[in-house]
């Protein structure tokens, strides 16, 4: 093997339990493991890049790595971790979740090459869609209890709760059809290991035994530590809502700014778990972070180095450069490259006035631009006196009373970013 599989987890805090023996038989022969992924939406988010990092670190260790896509169980819903049952979906939707999905996954694992541990995408709808009902029972169901699933925490959680729906028969048999996907894939595809989040060591434990059962064989589980955030609040979350990998959910500025925002005793922990940066290169950048905590090197580098992973060099050139107009010294030609959405994202929150394209036809002065056509001002006394003492910028560029603004100045057709001082925005926007 190319490195030990385990050891690597450990010490970058990735490995929350694992069953006993599975480092020694890592380390016998190349061997296969798969992780479970939901395909209720058409992009991952970064909760799930845990168990992606790992199938990645796997595949570097010499081994194959099996990425599953849970049609079957997507049509089911996972109690562990849930405090609801999660709205079922059809197939057509499914199976255009899984393509986006593939296509995030190839960022991160080898499917196309020829080599012996290349990844393998399976979808478990394909060997659960002509399984009968009596069937599974007949020939899964009947070797485990009861008594065995009512004793998982994700099981005593759900019935404990308070929830006046209590959980249904549908949410209760879940952790037999993922105890069976494993069963499956050690029958057909040799594979011995199912890795995932801490919440899933009883499904997975599940599947262990089945195989001991039916399968007269070997199971391994190895599970990683649900990622939590310093100060207690949830990690990938965002007050618009999940940190997504696609661009369209997340523009890469918004995913690199959730980085570049990372607390220091976070982004110690996150360097390791989110990078494939070595522990030298990370004990280094530890350090120096910690000289210098207020140039916060750490989240830089933890940011543009899961960026450009995620999306691409020059989305993350781009999100760097972005990240600049703000609070840097940038040029009006950086803000003129900012795609829309990344200007919008860039001055979120920023006080704005809506004027007539016709007027910039025309020529706007800037009195009225900064007083009475917007309001960014109180005045036109004080609009004259700013201008005077050389505070005024369009576009990031110094102008004085004479200047007029016209068509352009505009930003993507559409947007003139005013500016007071070093950092008091005002975005005109036209239509």
């Amino acid at each position: 093997m190319a490195f030990n599989f385990v050891e690597e987890l450990k010490w970058r805090g990735m490995l929350h339990d694992a069953m006993p023996g599975t480092e020694e038989h890592l380390l016998q022969e190349m061997q296969s493991a798969y992780v479970g992924i939901d395909p209720t939406a058409d992009s991952l988010h970064i909760g799930h890049l845990v168990s992606v990092m790992m199938l990645r670190h796997f595949q570097l260790a010499g081994h194959k790595p099996y990425a599953l896509v849970g049609g079957a169980t997507g049509m089911i819903g996972d109690p562990s971790g849930k405090s609801a049952e999660r709205n079922l979906l059809n197939e057509t939707t499914l199976r255009s979740n899984q393509e986006a999905l593939k296509a995030q996954l190839s960022r991160f694992l080898d499917f196309e090459s020829d080599a012996e541990n290349a990844a393998v995408l399976v979808n478990n709808y394909d060997w659960m869609k002509d399984f009968s009902f009596l069937d599974f029972i007949r020939d899964v169901g009947k070797h485990i209890t009861v008594n065995y699933m009512m004793a998982k925490d994700s099981v005593k959680k759900r019935l404990s709760s308070e929830a006046k729906e209590g959980m249904s028969f549908t949410e209760f048999t879940y952790q037999l059809v993922q105890g069976y996907d494993f069963l499956y894939l050690y029958q057909n595809h040799n594979c011995s290991l199912q890795m995932g989040g801490s919440d899933q060591w009883g499904n997975i434990t599940t599947g262990t035994e089945l195989i001991r059962r039916i399968g007269g064989g070997k199971g391994f589980a190895l599970t990683c530590p649900l990622i939590t955030k310093a100060d207690g609040t949830k990690f990938g979350k965002t007050e618009s809502g999940n940190i997504w990998l696609d661009a369209h959910r997340t523009s890469p500025y918004k995913f690199y700014q959730y980085w570049l925002n990372t607390s220091d005793a976070d982004a110690e922990k996150y360097i390791k778990i989110f990078t494939f940066l070595d522990r030298d290169t990370i004990t280094k950048l530890v350090s120096e972070h910690r000289e210098t905590p207020g140039l916060r090197l750490l989240q830089k580098r933890l940011a543009t180095e899961i960026t450009e992973m995620v999306h691409s060099k020059e989305d993350m050139e781009n999100a760097v450069q972005a990240s600049g107009i703000l609070f840097g010294k940038a040029t009006s030609e950086a803000l003129r490259n900012l795609d829309e959405t990344t200007f919008l994202d860039v001055f979120e929150g920023v006080p704005q006035a809506t004027i007539a394209k016709s007027e910039l036809e025309d020529g706007l002065d800037m009195i009225g631009a900064l007083s009475a056509k917007t309001g960014f001002l109180g005045s036109n006394g004080e609009a004259r006196r700013e201008l005077k003492q050389n505070a005024i910028s369009v576009n990031k560029e110094k102008v004085k009373e004479d200047y007029t603004i016209g068509v352009n100045d505009l930003i993507n057709e559409k947007y003139v970013l005013l500016q007071k001082g070093k950092r008091n925005y005002f975005v005109l926007v036209t239509e």
